[in-house]
């Protein structure tokens, strides 16, 4: 048993300094050597939890010993979503000084609920979201607030929403009630699922989410919307609020807000923008043409951890009114009452009470890169993705399937990679299944063998690959490698 074991305080400041100096190189060993892992974890399912005892252990153990266990127990059962070569999903872009930040939050251990209780968290939040705001060229009238994901942040819109609409919701519920019209929040086929949830948390059930039809670049089509909305207000329904995305999570595609917009503006409807994915490159000003719109949203969401090198999780809701979201969640136990005066209070905002000091890592890392190496990086990545489509585009084996925007590409095998089959065959579904299945195998090869991970979606019943450049880490050999490996997984 080791010596800090035998007081009854913490860790000696002694053995503190000597495991934190060893931590810190562990870590920067690797960042530096990421890339010889396995992108996705090679273990099986229990494996770890097989590995470890039943049972706590009654006596504290030396924590050099716990720390090697982190290379022999953890280390084997982490999907690395640092890894430059992580194309699945969207990819992550943890930096070095993010994770100091987090270093000092965790130290500080402050609950932003009272001002009294952070003000530090509380003050600096406002700043780095005026930064940001300023950075992404929105008006000065929104004001955020930080919350975990964009999940919670628009869940959080649509509780404002809904308030807006005057039901009286927040004191006589909905349970019960033979007063209460059916609410419709809508959105494009292409929404992330979190909004789907969002309703179901907040009561108003998947049958209230309107799904509305997209083009053929899967871009929610506004005269569909106004016909819905429209349709159900003769219905006796009540529109609520619609979320149009900017950068869609299957795709990438980019909802026309601006004539959306017009649309909320005509029925007084709670306008928001979801660009949890695609919101940190609005900080470049050729992207601007693709926002167009989002400054005349009652809500916005963004997420800092999903592309702008913050460690999760960071996500900021920006708010025209913000007073919308006191009004939705404000509640004071005695216990919380202060004679502060006018200050601001993390808790009115939202369902938590106590929240994290995550300000401080997005502080950390906007004054390390500065706008300007933010701005760097993200061309970089947008860069690479455009070359990728273009290596794609120029393949007679390979296909696009949908824009690139920003730093997405969706594309598949074509037809040329299957065997010659005759035309009856190739006309007919046997094709089709037979084609999706060949994508779906390289995708499955590639991702087993952990050299790259790639992920998937279906666009008009035809399986997709998707290849998302984002890693703070990505170089242009990484995307080469990736190239090479679709074509060896194609041809064996």
């Amino acid at each position: 048993m080791s010596q800090a074991n035998n007081n009854l305080g913490d860790m000696p400041s002694r053995d503190f300094r000597k495991f934190g100096y060893q931590i810190v190189d562990q870590l920067a060993d690797y960042f530096d050597t990421m890339e010889n892992y396995p992108v996705l974890s090679q273990v099986e399912p229990d494996w770890l939890r097989s590995s470890l005892p039943n049972v706590p252990p009654q006596k504290g153990e030396d924590f050099g010993e716990v720390l090697k266990d982190v290379d022999r127990l953890i280390m084997p059962a982490v999907t690395h979503w640092n890894h430059p070569n992580f194309h699945g999903l969207f990819s992550t872009s943890t930096s070095s000084v993010g994770v100091f930040g987090e270093m000092f939050a965790a130290a500080f251990d402050m609950k932003a609920m009272l001002w009294r209780t952070s003000p530090a968290s509380t003050e600096l939040e406002d700043v780095v979201l005026d930064w940001l705001r300023q950075m992404m060229a929105l008006p000065s009238h929104f004001e955020g607030i930080i919350y975990d994901t964009a999940s919670v942040s628009t869940m959080h819109a649509i509780a404002a929403a809904r308030e807006k609409a005057n039901l009286r919701v927040r004191d006589e519920g909905m349970s019960g009630r033979d007063d209460l019209p059916l609410m419709r929040v809508y959105t494009s086929e292409h929404v992330h699922s979190s909004i789907d949830k969002a309703c179901i948390t907040l009561g108003l059930g998947l049958k209230s989410l309107r799904k509305i039809e997209c083009n053929d670049r899967f871009e929610m089509i506004p005269e569909k919307l106004a016909e819905a909305i429209d349709e159900d207000i003769k219905s006796g329904y009540l529109p609520i609020c619609v979320i149009p995305t900017i950068g869609t999570t299957s795709t990438s595609s980019v909802d026309p807000v601006d004539a959306i917009a017009d649309i909320c503006e005509k029925h007084g409807i709670w306008l928001h923008v979801d660009t949890a994915y695609a919101g940190s490159t609005a900080i470049l000003p050729e992207m601007q043409p693709l926002f167009k719109g989002w400054e005349r949203a009652d809500s916005i969401v963004v997420n800092p951890h999903k592309w702008l090198f913050t460690p999760f999780d960071l996500s900021v809701l920006y708010c025209k009114e913000l007073d919308s979201l006191k009004q939705a969640f404000s509640l004071v136990a005695e216990y919380l009452k202060t004679n502060e005066g006018e200050v601001k209070n993390g808790m009115d905002y939202g369902i938590q009470l106590g929240r994290r000091f995550r300000a401080l890592k997005f502080w950390f890392v906007i004054r390390y890169f500065g706008v300007e190496g933010m701005q760097a990086r993200l061309r970089e990545h947008c860069r690479l993705a455009r070359l990728f489509a273009s290596w794609i585009e120029q393949s007679d084996e390979w296909e696009l399937m949908a824009p690139t925007p920003f730093a997405l590409v969706c594309f598949r095998a074509s037809e040329r990679g299957l065997p010659a089959r005759s035309a009856r065959e190739q006309a007919g579904s046997l094709r089709s299944d037979e084609l999706n299945a060949l994508n779906e195998r390289i995708m499955n090869d590639i991702n087993a063998a952990g050299e790259a991970y790639l992920s998937h979606t279906k666009l008009n019943g035809k399986f997709t690959l998707r290849l998302s450049v984002g890693s703070i880490r990505v170089e242009e050999r990484h995307i080469e490698k990736v190239w090479g490996l679709l074509n060896s997984n194609l041809n064996r």
